[in-house]
Order: structure tokens, then C-alpha cells, then sequence
């Protein structure tokens, strides 16, 4: 089932999510309907503070045409580490559309987590992978990508970001989507 994507704007983007103590039909539910969603909206990652669930969720699948390659369930994540190597890449986000900027961030990191059957994973990720790993992290601890930017960058889209908090410009839906 398809799910509202929270905006710029929503005090829930903005919350710590909570740790998920149990990993139920409930959860297997949501993540199922977030990639339902996240594909609907043309993503490769997706949140539970985005879909309105405060909780340490989130989905990646950053091959999304490739069966499911690059499909990812990343449940009480911790990042452990950070590579010393940074390099900068455009960043965009379903929480706050139309925005796509340059964002500075760590080629590497350790990350420990639980999949969807329970299982413990500690392990060591430096491609592509880690970029979109650290947004989704962000939205977990209440940080959006534009908090990364310089406050000149912030002023620069002062009025677009208070057009999506008020309603004026929303997440897309894929024409080419299906159920």
C-alpha cells in the first residue's frame, strides 16, 4: 500500500526515531509498503520518519531495475566508522522535492544493523552504497540533507523549502508506475 511521503516542514523529519525492539508482521508490512512507495516516487532510499513511522527503519535499492540486486532492509543502524576519504556528490530527496544539491560526506563507513529476519550485521561499505546509507542514517537522527549544506546554500533555497513546508510543491508520483 502506497504511503504518504512527510515533507520539509513535518516535526516528524525532525524527531530521533526509536529503536524497534521486535521485528514483526507489522514491520514486514511497512517495509513492503515503503518500497512500494519509494519506487512509486522514483527513489533508491526511503526512511520510516518519511513515511511517518518514528521508528530506525529504512530501505535502499540503489539498482532498483536490476531485480533485486541492490534491494536492502537496515534495521537499529549504527554507524560505527567513518573513512578519512570525503568527496562531494548531488544529493536530492523525497522529503524535500524539486531540491538537488552538492553534499560533502564520507566515502566509507562501518555500519552495524539487523535485516528483516533478525540477523546482526556488521560490515564495511565504500561505494555508492555508503552515500545513500548516510542520508537515509540522517533521517533516523532527524537530519535532512540540507542541514549539510553551507548557510549560503541554505538561504539560497529559503523560499523553495517554505513553498514544500506549505503544501505548494509535493512528491511526484511515477507516471509509469503500476500496482
Amino acid at each position: 500500500m502506497l504511503k504518504t511521503i512527510h515533507t520539509f516542514g513535518d516535526p516528524i523529519l525532525r524527531k530521533k526515531a526509536r529503536r524497534i525492539e521486535v521485528i514483526d508482521q507489522q514491520i514486514n508490512t511497512l517495509v513492503n509498503d515503503m518500497f512500494e512507495t519509494m519506487y512509486a516516487a522514483e527513489g533508491i532510499g526511503l526512511a520510516a520518519p518519511q513515511v511517518g513511522e518514528s521508528i530506525r527503519l529504512f530501505i535502499i535499492d540503489i539498482n532498483p531495475m536490476d531485480s533485486n540486486e541492490g534491494k536492502r532492509v537496515f534495521i537499529n543502524p549504527e554507524i560505527l566508522e567513518f573513512g578519512d576519504e570525503k568527496d562531494v556528490y548531488e544529493e536530492g530527496c523525497l522529503s524535500i522535492p524539486t531540491v538537488h544539491e552538492d553534499v560533502l560526506r564520507p566515502t566509507g563507513i562501518r555500519i552495524k544493523y539487523q535485516s528483516l529476519d533478525g540477523e546482526e550485521h556488521d560490515e564495511w561499505i565504500d561505494t555508492f552504497l555508503a552515500r545513500v546509507i548516510q542520508h537515509e542514517f540522517d533521517h533516523l537522527e532527524g537530519v535532512l540533507f540540507t542541514d549539510r549544506l553551507s548557510a549560503l546554500k541554505r538561504s539560497l533555497l529559503k523560499n523553495t523549502l517554505k513553498k514544500i513546508a506549505n503544501g505548494e510543491i509535493e512528491v511526484e508520483l511515477s507516471e509509469n508506475y503500476q500496482l
